[in-house]
């Protein structure tokens, strides 16, 4: 029997939601904070990118999978200027909007994922009942 991939990415986007919000967190706690510069990580489809086992096509028509595991990186950067709020005179570039939006977002994706572990979960019990 093969091993079930999807818990892997479950728990690897978990981890990195996770991490995400830690970072988000810290921008918005030093929205104040002179010469705070505002930090985010790496995308998660970069995670993706790392990792060694491939999703195999059972059907041309199936789109391409991406390679998961739980060895990719997931790194804090500092975050991108946002044009909008740019750096304020404090030399601060958090824009607490944003971060509150990248807040939701977070929220959202691991609700996504929690909803889709759970459902996968249900329908394999199914089937080892019968």
């Amino acid at each position: 029997m093969q091993p079930i991939q999807l818990f892997d990415l479950a728990s690897k986007q978990a981890e990195w939601l996770t991490i995400r919000q830690e970072v988000v967190a810290g921008n918005i706690a030093n929205a104040n904070t002179p010469k705070f510069r505002a930090k985010d990580v790496t995308p998660f489809q970069a995670v993706l990118d790392q990792s060694d086992v491939t999703m195999a096509r059972t059907n041309p028509m199936h789109l391409s999978g991406n390679d998961f595991s739980t060895s990719g990186d997931i790194d804090v950067k500092e975050a991108a200027l946002d044009q909008e709020i740019g750096v304020q005179e404090s030399g601060n570039t958090v824009g607490v909007a944003e971060e509150l939006s990248k807040s939701g977002e977070i929220k959202r994706q691991y609700d996504l994922n929690t909803s889709l572990v759970s459902s996968f979960h249900r329908m394999m019990l199914m089937t080892v009942r019968k």
